[in-house]
C-alpha cells in the first residue's frame, strides 16, 4: 500500500566517507507526523553517522535532505534546531548546577528591563512542563531531579526549539521501567500533537512498545523498513544481523569447577553493600541478578577494591590479602569491565591499541614500559579474536562502535590473563550481533578455567550461562540458586519476594 501523507523528513541517497571508507551508502529514511519511527541496527551499522547527517554534524558526501517538502542543509545542530529538528542524547546534555527553567529557556530567556524575568520565566517552565504530565518546581537545580525528568526537560526544550521531527536517541538505556513509562507518555503526547520521532535504541521490546515503523541499517545500508504491526521481532533480528538468531537456552555445565580461587567472608561496605560470604572457583560463572539499585554494580566494585570493603576477610588460594583499591586487584590477577565503559572504562582520547594495554602496562609499572613488538603482538592477537572492527589500532578509541569498545575494553582486561574477570553489565548498549559474541566468549572462558563474577540485568543472559546465580535486594544478597534452580521465573521470584522465595 502506498503512503499517502507527506513526510516530516525525507533523507534521500544519503552518502557519507571517512578516509576512503563507505560510512554511508545511498540511505533513505522517510518520517510522517504523528509517528514514532525506530531506527535499529548493530553497532558501526550507521544510525548515528545517518542522524549527525541529518542535523548536519556531519558534512554529508551525497544525497539530499527535506523538511516538510523543503530541501534544507544545516551546516550545525544549531541550524537544524532552528530549522525544526532537535535531537535528545542518552547523556543529557543540560546544565546540571542551573535551574530547570533556565535549562529550558537557556539563549531565549524572556527579558524585562534588561534583566531575566525569572518569576515569567519560572511560570512558563510550568505551564511548558505541565504539558507533558510533569509537575515540578522549575526553580530548583535540574541535580535536584531523576535521569528520567532530566529526560523530559532535554525534550521539552528540543521540541520548544524545533518542533516539527525529533530524534532520540537512547533515551531509557539508565531509566527503569517507571521512568521509561513516563518518557514513554511523554513521546505519545508529543505524536498526538503531530510530531515526527525517531527511537534509537537497542531495547527491542521497546521499539515494539512504542514505535509505529522502523528502518533497519546494516553496514552503512538500508535493508528494510518495516511496519511493525506486520512483523514479529525475530523478523526484525534477522534483518539487523543477516541471519537467524537461535533461542537463548541453559547450557549444561560441560566440566566441574575446580578448587576456590577467591574466598569473601563476611565482606561489605556499611551504607553500600551489606556484607556477604562468597566462593569463586575456578572455571565458574557467578551471576548477579537484580532489579536496579539493588547492589550489583556495588558488589563489583568493593570486591575490586574501587571503594575499599570495611569489614570482612578475602583469600586467595587460601592466602589472606587486602582487596583495597584497583591496583591491588590487579596485582593479584583480578580484572574489571565496569557499567558505564564511556565514563569508568575507555579512555577516549587515546587510540584503541592504548587502551587495550592499559592494564597490563599498569601491573607491571610506567618505568619498564611494554616493547613496541610486544605491544603489537598483544593488540593484534586481541583485536583477531574478539574481532573488534576498526580501520585502525592507532584510532581513538571513542570512535569505535559501543561494541566494538567494548570488546576493546575485554581486550584490555584478557591481556592481563586474569584469574578472576568481573564484568558489569557487559551487553548493556551493544548491538545482538556483539551481545552474541560476549556471551560466547563468557562460555569461552569458563570452559578455559577462568572465574567470572558477571551482574547484569538481562536475566535470560544469566540462565544461558551461569553456575550459580546471586539474587540481592536492597543492597543485600537474598538468594543463591544453582543448576535447575536457575530459571528466569525463579529469579524473578527471588528478586520480588526475597530469602522467602522458595
Amino acid at each position: 500500500m502506498t503512503e499517502t501523507r507527506k513526510p516530516a523528513l525525507r533523507a534521500t541517497a544519503i552518502d557519507k566517507f571517512f578516509a576512503g571508507a563507505i560510512a554511508l551508502d545511498q540511505v533513505d529514511l522517510t518520517l510522517y507526523p504523528g509517528e514514532v519511527h525506530a531506527l535499529l541496527g548493530e553497532n558501526g551499522a550507521g544510525k548515528s553517522t545517518l542522524i549527525k547527517c541529518i542535523t548536519g554534524a556531519y558534512h554529508r558526501d551525497g544525497g539530499t535532505i527535506e523538511l516538510d517538502g523543503s530541501p534544507i542543509d544545516p551546516r550545525g545542530p544549531v541550524e537544524s534546531q532552528a530549522l525544526g529538528i532537535g535531537t535528545v542524547y542518552q547523556e543529557v546534555n543540560l546544565l546540571e548546577n542551573m535551574t530547570v527553567a533556565d535549562n529550558l529557556f537557556l539563549g531565549w530567556q524572556p527579558m524585562r528591563a534588561g534583566m531575566v524575568d525569572r518569576r515569567r520565566m519560572n511560570r512558563r517552565a510550568a505551564e511548558i512542563l505541565a504539558g507533558y504530565g510533569l509537575h515540578i518546581d522549575p526553580s530548583l537545580l535540574l541535580s535536584s531531579y531523576s535521569i528520567a525528568i532530566q529526560q523530559v526537560v532535554a525534550i521539552a526544550r528540543a521540541v520548544e526549539l524545533s518542533g516539527k521531527v525529533l530524534i532520540l536517541d537512547e533515551p531509557t538505556a539508565s531509566l527503569d521501567r517507571e521512568e521509561i513509562d513516563l518518557l514513554f507518555s511523554v513521546v505519545r503526547e508529543l505524536t498526538a500533537r503531530g510530531m515526527a520521532v525517531v527511537f534509537i535504541t537497542h531495547f527491542l521490546d521497546q521499539v515494539f512498545e512504542i514505535s509505529d515503523r522502523a528502518t533497519v541499517l546494516r553496514n552503512g545500508r538500508v535493508v528494510g523498513t518495516r511496519k511493525l504491526a506486520d512483523v514479529t521481532q525475530g523478523d526484525i533480528v534477522e534483518l539487523m544481523l543477516g541471519r537467524h538468531l537461535e533461542a537463548t537456552k541453559r547450557k549444561s555445565q560441560q566440566t566441574e569447577p575446580g578448587d576456590a580461587i577467591l574466598s569473601l567472608k563476611d565482606f561489605g561496605k556499611r551504607g553500600m553493600i551489606d556484607p556477604f560470604d562468597l566462593d569463586l572457583r575456578q572455571g565458574e560463572v557467578v551471576g548477579l541478578a537484580g532489579l536496579l539499585g539493588s547492589g550489583r554494580t556495588e558488589t563489583c566494585k568493593v570486591i575490586f577494591g574501587v571503594v575499599s570493603a570495611d569489614r570482612g576477610s578475602a583469600q586467595l588460594r587460601g592466602t589472606p590479602v587486602r582487596l583495597s583499591s584497583p591496583r591491588t586487584a590487579l596485582e593479584h590477577r583480578l580484572g574489571l569491565c565496569p557499567e558505564d565503559r564511556k565514563t569508568d572504562g575507555i579512555v577516549g582520547d587515546l587510540s584503541v591499541r592504548e587502551n587495550i594495554i592499559l592494564s597490563l602496562q599498569a601491573r607491571q609499572g610506567w618505568t619498564r614500559p611494554l616493547s613496541r613488538s610486544r605491544i603489537n603482538a598483544i593488540v593484534d592477537e586481541y583485536v583477531k579474536a574478539l574481532d573488534i572492527r576498526l580501520a585502525s589500532p592507532d584510532m581513538p578509541i571513542r570512535l569505535l562502535s559501543g561494541g566494538n569498545q567494548q570488546k576493546a575494553l575485554l581486550a584490555r582486561w584478557l591481556a592481563t590473563e586474569p584469574d578472576i574477570l568481573i564484568l558489569d553489565e557487559p551487553t548493556r548498549g551493544i548491538d545482538v550481533g556483539a551481545h552474541a559474541e560476549i556471551i560466547q566468549l563468557i562460555e569461552r572462558l569458563c570452559a578455559q578455567g577462568m572465574a567470572l563474577i558477571v551482574a547484569s540485568s538481562e536475566m535470560e543472559e544469566l540462565v544461558a550461562y551461569s553456575t550459580r546465580v546471586i539474587v540481592l535486594r536492597d543492597r543485600r544478597q537474598v538468594r543463591e540458586l544453582q543448576g535447575d534452580e536457575i530459571t528466569t521465573d525463579r529469579i524473578v521470584k527471588s528478586i520480588s519476594q526475597g530469602e522467602s522465595a522458595a
